[in-house]
């Protein structure tokens, strides 16, 4: 079926309460093709290979736009829309809610405008952690929560200062260990707080932001809190053998910010910033390293935005080290993949083709014929004609 032939029934797929997407885009429940609105309770189809425009019937809530709308009836007209209700996120939020929400954002604001001017941190202050409090303070009601669009916010804080939030407690906990050595520092918040108290710490990243660099984790040209030095996260970690590593929010998906760093490491206390196991944060074989040649002494839960479980995390090194037993393997054959590979082997899957195979980042997605089968229609549709799909 083409996409002209149901004009009049062009609706978003969506499953369990949620846009159902491929390629990033929503996509028509009728013939997969991906949608995008028209208006406010209109939408069209776009052709086949064609980037998915943003729509402002889509637009996130932002306080520039509370501003220019002014009244609660002219918000609710503006952001209540059908297309919103079709995806699964019809605006909630009551008069009071959309009130409170206007009175945190500006003063939000407010702050915020005032940091980004600054370029140091007296001691004493933690400006991450105030506004972090000023927009999750209870009573934060989902409507609340959707006003002042919190999943935005937490890009554009961590951006500017760090993706952990530190505490006092947490400061304590890393200013015992000191000496520190900080691998993939940042912004340099962390450190910048802890030399505010006086602690010693050596703080490096690959690629410090501000002077020309390009930093795809944090606000680009502005310089960080405190002095950070360029290195490696592996050679910064193998250099302080009498320092304490910390590692504050390591990408989940690279063994050179992680894994590399604590076996390059040569001391014996570990402080890790993150989420436990296999989350969000740290690699698959860091977590495993841990596990094997680890202990963990203590924990500290940290502040932390909906759906992430933030801890700091005291680990001393085991007297005896453990080789890595524990492989990956593929499902069928069971050969061994490299650590952290899903599904089966390169060579399987040429053997004996999936009935659809999408590519999802580094990995290779396989659904058998009977999960094709069992697709909405549209759903199948529109996997069969992405350019991620595996030929």
């Amino acid at each position: 079926m083409r996409g002209d032939e149901h004009p009049g029934s062009i609706r978003p797929l969506v499953g369990a309460g949620r846009p159902v997407l491929v390629d990033r885009h929503p996509i028509c429940a009728v013939c997969g093709n991906g949608v995008a609105p028209s208006g406010p309770d209109r939408w069209r189809h776009v052709a086949r290979g064609r980037i998915v425009p943003r729509s402002r019937w889509l637009a996130p809530i932002t306080l520039k736009e509370i501003r220019r709308l002014g009244a609660y009836e002219a918000f609710r007209a503006r952001f209540a829309s059908r297309v919103r209700g079709d995806l699964g996120v019809a605006l909630r939020a009551s008069e009071d809610e959309w009130r409170e929400g206007w009175r945190r954002l500006e003063a939000y604001d407010a702050r915020l405008g005032a940091l980004r001017r600054r370029r140091t941190l007296p001691g004493g202050e933690n400006p991450y952690l105030d506004l972090f409090a000023l927009l999750t303070a209870p009573p934060l009601t989902p409507g609340l929560a959707q006003i002042l669009n919190l999943r935005d916010r937490r890009r554009e804080l961590a951006a500017l200062f760090s993706w952990a939030i530190p505490t006092d407690e947490a400061l304590d906990v890393l200013a015992a260990h000191a000496p520190l050595v900080e691998c993939g520092a940042g912004m340099g918040y962390w450190s910048a707080l802890l030399r505010a108290r006086g602690v010693e710490v050596a703080a490096y990243d690959l690629a410090p932001p501000g002077a020309g660099t390009a930093n795809r984790y944090h606000v680009r040209g502005r310089p960080p809190w405190t002095r950070i030095d360029r290195g490696a996260a592996a050679e910064a970690a193998g250099r302080y053998r009498d320092h304490a590593l910390f590692l504050c929010w390591p990408p989940y998906e690279n063994d050179a910010a992680s894994y590399a760093a604590l076996r390059a490491y040569r001391g014996s206390v570990v402080l890790y910033a993150g989420e436990r196991d296999e989350g969000a944060t740290g690699s698959v074989r860091f977590h495993r390293e841990l596990r094997l040649n680890w202990t963990l002494g203590a924990e500290l839960a940290l502040p932390h935005w909906p759906g992430l479980r933030d801890t700091l995390m005291v680990y001393r090194r085991n007297s005896a080290r453990r080789q890595h037993r524990e492989r990956d393997r593929c499902f069928e054959c069971r050969r061994f993949l490299r650590t952290g590979a899903l599904g089966r082997c390169d060579w399987c899957f040429a053997r004996r083709p999936s009935a659809l195979a999408m590519r999802a980042g580094a990995h290779r997605v396989e659904y058998p014929q009977e999960m094709v089968d069992a697709m909405p229609l549209a759903l199948r549709r529109a996997l069969e004609g992405s350019p991620n799909r595996i030929r």
